[in-house]
């Protein structure tokens, strides 16, 4: 995998990604293994992280497996052990499992709002928590993935917006609290990404066409990009950033929700 940074940026590093099993989680997963990092792949299917782990091992790399649902404090903090220990240390957590699905608030049950409030927020909280006593040991870098929902009024996304605007807050309160015992805690904002689970559903067949149009880019990130931003915060390069969250959006943030409104017909 070509990258604009040095080769071998993480070597001797461990990191833990959540959502490790597909989109944006893997292709964070395997930049870091491409810059020397063992990788624990954290996902409730286990099929996805093993196509995963035998794509890092075939290009070299180190990684290991943990099926995991992050609602599941007790079965995460066990994942979240046994990969410290497996490795010998853990030096980096990425949050990057999530759940969506487009609904009217009207119609918007509330266990549905529950179950995307427990995976993205819960589920973050609860990978952080687990992680704390590890980096804590030699200093470490957490990274949370959230979505321009979280600033940006959007339709149909009540559930995510919430989730996601929490989990902002929760990335500047851990950074406060955890900056003496040499934690960083920062966020990356995705706008629309290419080959996503996530994007297929928010503007699924001839609607992201008209999307893309609307970003002021003129095109959706690849997954490359978004894992190339959380490299970037969890380098030496960003040591002085703590408590922010990144857009990495094409400056889709800037136009507000605007075509998501056109997509609605409204």
């Amino acid at each position: 995998m070509d990258s604009v940074f040095a080769p071998n940026l993480l070597a001797g590093k461990a990191a833990l990604v959540t959502g490790g099993g597909s989109g944006i989680g893997a292709g964070i997963a395997k930049l870091f293994a491409h810059h020397g990092a063992k990788v624990a792949l954290l996902g409730r299917t286990v099929q996805k992280l093993d196509a995963v782990a035998a794509e890092i091992k075939a290009a070299g790399g180190i990684a290991s497996v943990h099926p995991t649902d992050v609602r599941d404090y007790p079965a995460l903090e066990k994942s979240m052990n046994d990969a410290a220990a497996a490795f010998g240390r853990l030096d980096i957590v990425v949050n990057s499992a999530a759940g969506n699905f487009l609904s009217p608030a009207a119609s918007l049950s509330a266990n549905g709002f529950r179950a995307v409030i427990d995976i993205d927020l819960c589920g973050t909280f609860n990978a952080c928590r687990a992680a704390f006593t590890h980096l804590a040991k030699q200093g470490g870098v957490i990274v949370s993935i959230t979505a321009t929902q979280a600033d940006v009024p959007t339709p149909l996304q009540v559930h995510a917006g919430a989730a996601k605007a929490g989990i902002a807050k929760l990335t500047r309160d851990l950074a406060l609290e955890w900056g003496r015992s040499g934690i960083r805690v920062v966020a990356v904002a995705p706008g629309p990404v290419e080959g996503t689970e996530g994007m297929s559903r928010l503007a699924p067949g001839n609607s992201a066409d008209a999307l893309k149009k609307r970003v002021p880019l003129g095109r959706y990130a690849t997954i490359e990009e978004i894992a190339a931003s959380v490299l970037f915060l969890v380098s030496p390069a960003a040591a002085y950033v703590t408590g922010s969250t990144l857009l990495v959006d094409g400056g889709t943030s800037l136009i507000g929700a605007g075509p998501f409104l056109d997509m609605m017909g409204l």
